[in-house]
């Protein structure tokens, strides 16, 4: 459980509601049963999280991916333009291709991030307009299919600060400058948000408050190589099982406390856990975040 320090420290979330977007956005039900989704993006999806959103996920829930390294929205929508690593991090029965599953109307959620430095997709990749043509071509497909932006972050030694940047990048670039002009355009089907970023900063704030079993410091959710430097960007196992519980709180609407906590990476081998206390903070942690932002579409 979270101690009284740690609630506190949660609370200071709730400004978050008061910041929500100009608009009302429609209400979204829970869904009645397993999904089928799409993600498109970079390594920072990569293969391990999707497959422990499956293994958390109600059973039936599957899901195909287009990604590439560092890739932007526009190097997947233009044919002319070079995927990063494609063929090292595409195999089906996996992946799929993008324009195809996108439009098919196949899905129930199609999911899309953008690379960061974010402000570069912003400047140099055109990243809202190929944001509003992934969202408007899943449109486009069925009327039933939900969209999603998943907030990712920047690496730990951002100069700005990691978590000064997770608290000023989610209206300013995500919402506002990636998404803004795709929601004034569509508002009865906006794109809702997976808060992973945010998950991220409250559970590194619990750790270092020293609040989640084991954990101390942030460097605990990354991956490191393998002769042991930390690599600041993408996660290990721990942070991919709270990516992974973010989604599956959004999608589903269910409070993933007592949900399983050892599980397997996508290659069938055991993935490194958290403690059974520990994945339950965890887990705490996401859904008061998760219920508290307005644009994830889940009722508080």
């Amino acid at each position: 459980m979270i101690g009284r320090r740690g609630f506190l420290a949660l609370l200071s979330l709730l400004p978050l509601r008061a910041q929500a977007s100009p608009f009302a956005l429609p209400l979204l039900k829970a869904p009645t049963g397993p999904m089928r989704v799409f993600h498109l993006g970079h390594s920072l999806v990569g293969r391990d999280m999707p497959h422990m959103v499956r293994q958390l996920a109600p059973e039936g829930h599957s899901y195909n991916s287009q990604l590439g390294s560092g890739t932007p929205l526009q190097d997947h929508w233009e044919p002319d333009l070079d995927i990063l690593h494609f063929y090292q991090v595409n195999h089906p029965p996996v992946w799929r291709d993008a324009r195809e599953a996108v439009g098919s109307g196949e899905y129930d959620a199609v999911i899309l991030t953008e690379m960061v430095e974010l402000r570069d997709a912003l400047r140099y990749f055109k990243g809202a307009r190929y944001f509003r043509r992934w969202a408007d071509l899943a449109r486009a497909g069925s009327d039933r299919t939900r969209i999603y932006l998943y907030e990712t972050w920047h690496p730990l030694d951002t100069p700005d600060g990691w978590l000064k940047r997770i608290d000023g990048d989610l209206e300013q670039l995500w919402l506002g400058g990636l998404a803004g002009s795709d929601s004034r355009r569509n508002p009865r089907r906006p794109a809702y948000l997976i808060p992973a970023g945010q998950v991220m900063a409250a559970v590194v704030r619990a750790a270092e408050d020293g609040q989640i079993d084991g954990m101390t410091h942030r460097e605990a959710l990354f991956a490191r190589t393998s002769e042991g430097a930390l690599d600041p960007i993408h996660i290990n196992d721990l942070g991919a099982y709270v990516v992974a519980l973010t989604h599956v709180s959004v999608l589903y609407h269910k409070n993933p406390v007592g949900l399983p906590h050892q599980l397997q990476r996508a290659d069938g081998s055991p993935a490194d856990a958290f403690s059974a206390k520990a994945a339950r903070q965890v887990q705490e942690i996401v859904w008061q975040v998760v219920t508290r932002h307005p644009r994830t579409g889940v009722s508080p």
